[in-house]
């Protein structure tokens, strides 16, 4: 009969709906991740100046910039593929094409923030890439209903849970280390009095090299030339005393005058 309510259906949206709030707080965490990841690459967050790069043409090198590199792709993917179990999860009245508009919206939105702080890269590549990462995940959601039925949502989200505490422990391991995936340019907004100290080195934010990269700080090794040298002329032979006057290291400067008749 028509009128019969689908009982598969009516009971996966049930546990849906049960699992919303722990759904929505796990969501809200994931995007904190994310945007920390994507503009600053969970560094302290910064501005730039006048450091805009835009790429229109994705995967492939074009307009002096190189082709996309297939690791950061992955990653692009992989970052992105949360999202489309979120969404449909938390929206499983959306159709496919809603969520992966939403997901897509949200990459061009990074993106802009990107050009916009200029913090970034700002590539056509990260959009095809997150949206496809997105649709990703809307398929792992659909197999997951396959396989588990109306168990999907207290699954997934015992699943989500566990890879979010996973996140935020290799997130703070990773704020902790000394590796750094990028950085203010030279010309960022960064507070210039800031010391960082890498392997072991002081390095000041204040002076850095023609290679962007901050100088450290060394004691200075160079010794006097040999025209500098003290007791020693240009030629390099030792300078006669001077009648007049003689310099007694532990004692005051005397006058000594010549000897009379």
């Amino acid at each position: 009969m028509s009128g019969t309510p689908r009982r598969g259906h009516d009971t996966v949206a049930d546990g849906a709906r049960r699992v919303t709030p722990r759904l929505t707080v796990l969501f809200a965490i994931y995007l904190a991740l994310l945007v920390w990841t994507v503009l600053w690459k969970l560094d302290v967050p910064w501005t730039g100046t006048t450091q805009r790069t835009v790429k229109l043409v994705p995967f492939v090198a074009s307009g002096g910039h190189g082709a996309s590199q297939p690791f950061e792709v992955a990653m692009n993917l992989l970052l992105f593929v949360p999202a489309g179990l979120y969404l449909g999860l938390l929206a499983p009245a959306w159709r496919w094409w809603k969520v992966i508009g939403a997901v897509a919206g949200a990459s061009l939105g990074l993106e802009t923030a990107q050009f916009v702080l200029a913090v970034g890269s700002s590539d056509v590549t990260d959009v095809v890439a997150n949206t496809a990462g997105g649709l990703a995940g809307l398929c792992l959601l659909a197999l997951a209903r396959r396989r588990l039925g109306r168990r999907t949502a207290t699954v997934l989200v015992r699943a989500c849970a566990v890879a979010t505490v996973l996140a935020l422990l290799a997130s703070a391991a990773f704020v902790a280390s000394p590796v750094r995936l990028g950085g203010p340019p030279p010309g960022g907004m960064r507070e210039p009095g800031i010391r960082a100290v890498r392997d072991g080195v002081r390095h000041d934010a204040r002076s850095t090299s023609s290679t962007g990269r901050p100088s450290t700080s060394q004691p200075s090794t160079s010794r006097p030339s040999p025209e500098s040298a003290p007791g020693r002329n240009r030629a390099g032979s030792p300078r006669a005393a001077s009648p007049v006057a003689a310099v007694v290291p532990s004692g005051p400067v005397r006058a000594v005058s010549p000897a009379t008749p």
